[in-house]
């Protein structure tokens, strides 16, 4: 059963991503080159593609190795896509009104995504080996994702994320901003590993 839903799940998300990709290069402003960078500019991207790696790894493995469970991969990966889902529900959703196969990619990405990622989570994560500890670990993709785009923005002047703009904010309201988003990156860990070990004693 997990083999099955990993790889349904992995086509549903490769499907968003690439259908994504190719939606961009359809409508670019700029060269491929650039229009690509741009599109793995966005945390959506990035995160769905990390996403739908893990479930093809999941789908093709040949071993039964919790590894990637173990160490809190999976765990990670779901506080990731359940932030950029809340994210694009909150602020974004109420100024994008995508059409056609765009509204149907949109909410793969920011909507069904993330609702699958987190079913797959309650079935097959190994709660008993996840921590508090990991936290700072798993915030070290989404720090570094921040520094790669305000060091690029102030260069291109490209900046995937209204609330991260600093040449329509200015650099103290994106580090305010920036901050905040931070302290739900570890609000929501916390939230992810504490209903993790209550599962996990309650299973006892």
């Amino acid at each position: 059963m997990k083999r099955t839903l990993s790889v349904i799940f992995a086509l549903i998300v490769w499907f968003a991503v690439v259908a994504q990709y190719y939606i961009m290069l359809e409508n670019r402003v700029t060269g491929i080159p650039e229009t690509t960078i741009r599109f793995f500019s966005f945390f959506t991207i990035l995160t769905n593609s990390l996403v739908a790696i893990y479930f093809t790894d999941q789908a093709i493995s040949v071993t039964k190795s919790t590894r990637a469970n173990s160490s809190g991969f999976l765990t990670a990966i779901t506080v990731y896509i359940t932030i950029v889902g809340l994210v694009y529900q909150i602020l974004l959703r109420q100024i994008w009104e995508p059409q056609g196969l765009s509204m149907l990619v949109d909410e793969l990405l920011h909507s069904v995504n993330p609702l699958l990622v987190i079913c797959f989570w309650f079935l097959y994560e190994n709660k008993s080996k996840i921590s508090y500890k990991q936290i700072p670990k798993w915030l070290v993709f989404p720090l570094v994702y921040l520094i790669f785009i305000l060091f690029r923005g102030s260069i291109s002047q490209f900046y995937p994320y209204a609330f991260i703009d600093v040449s329509a904010l200015g650099l103290s309201q994106v580090l305010i901003n920036s901050a905040a988003l931070v302290l739900v990156f570890v609000v929501m860990s916390a939230l992810f590993v504490f209903k993790g070990r209550w599962l996990s004693k309650k299973s006892v």
